[in-house]
């Protein structure tokens, strides 16, 4: 019994030790460019590392803010990926629904469709597109990138809520529309709150595909004032010399929208979909 106990004694050190070591080699990057937004550039490019800053500055936030363009970048990516979200949830919604709800010829063909967009790269549609935006004079607009976003984001969505949509009972709307609502009015009123949770997760997948967005948005836009923030991060990146500590800064800045969406949301992503919406 000693024995057998020892063992899983063992086992549980051997588990919580590589679990410790995995979550170090994820968050330690993220620790070091935390750090290093806040050092001198003396202190950067020093042969002696230091792993916490000698001297806390936060010129590298000003500077990358301001002088290196990144409070347009921030506007530029946060219209993007706000637009992007609002279209891509309203074309999820209406297509999940009309896949959970409704029976039709080709249903299952168009569902296939949907599903194999999402195995074509997006480098091998860039040619194309870029033609066609150049012969709607749509380059060098963020609408453009909206568009195309909300092209690549949506069929997967779609599916996605589609297996929400399905996982409520159909009778819920059915008693609406017998009190007197339509088909909308039931959607409006009993679907949507009940579908929170699924919303949530579309709305926050969409976001960070859109806010993370790089390809498009660095071959469909070549003027300064216009560049996103992923693309305002390689501007960077120089021939010949890198700013590291503004490299840093606008990661981090890149990175606190995304955290402020998921600690905002999260209560929507856990629990039942549809717990409690129908009575025993």
């Amino acid at each position: 019994m000693k024995h057998s106990n020892g063992k899983k004694i063992l086992s549980g050190v051997l588990f919580a030790a590589a679990l410790l070591a995995i979550l170090v080699f994820i968050l330690f990057p993220i620790y070091w460019c935390l750090v290093t937004s806040f050092k001198p550039s003396a202190e950067i490019t020093s042969k002696n590392v230091t792993y916490w800053p000698k001297t806390f500055t936060f010129q590298n936030y000003v500077e990358a803010w301001t002088r290196s363009g990144f409070s347009n970048y921030f506007k530029n990516s946060l219209f993007i990926a706000v637009f992007g979200v609002v279209f891509i949830v309203i074309l999820s919604i209406l297509t999940g629904y009309a896949l959970a709800r409704f029976k039709f010829k080709g249903k299952n063909a168009f569902m296939l469709i949907l599903l194999c967009t999402q195995f074509i790269p997006g480098a091998m549609l860039i040619t194309p597109i870029f033609i066609i935006f150049k012969n709607l004079n749509m380059l060098n607009s963020l609408f453009a990138l909206v568009l195309v976003n909300t092209t690549f984001h949506f069929p997967f969505n779609s599916i996605l809520m589609r297996g929400f949509i399905s996982g409520i009972d159909y009778t819920i709307e059915e008693a609406a529309q017998i009190d007197g609502c339509s088909r909308l009015g039931a959607i409006r009123h009993v679907l949507l709150p009940i579908l929170k949770p699924g919303i949530a997760t579309i709305a926050a997948y969409g976001f960070i595909s859109c806010w993370n967005e790089f390809l498009f948005s660095f071959m469909f836009i070549s003027k300064q004032a216009k560049l996103t923030l992923p693309v305002g991060l390689k501007s960077l990146v120089g021939e010949f010399s890198i700013n590291y500590g503004q490299l840093a800064a606008g990661a981090i800045i890149a990175v606190v929208p995304t955290l402020i969406l998921f600690s905002y949301v999260q209560k929507n992503l856990v629990g039942g979909l549809s717990s409690g919406a129908v009575k025993g």
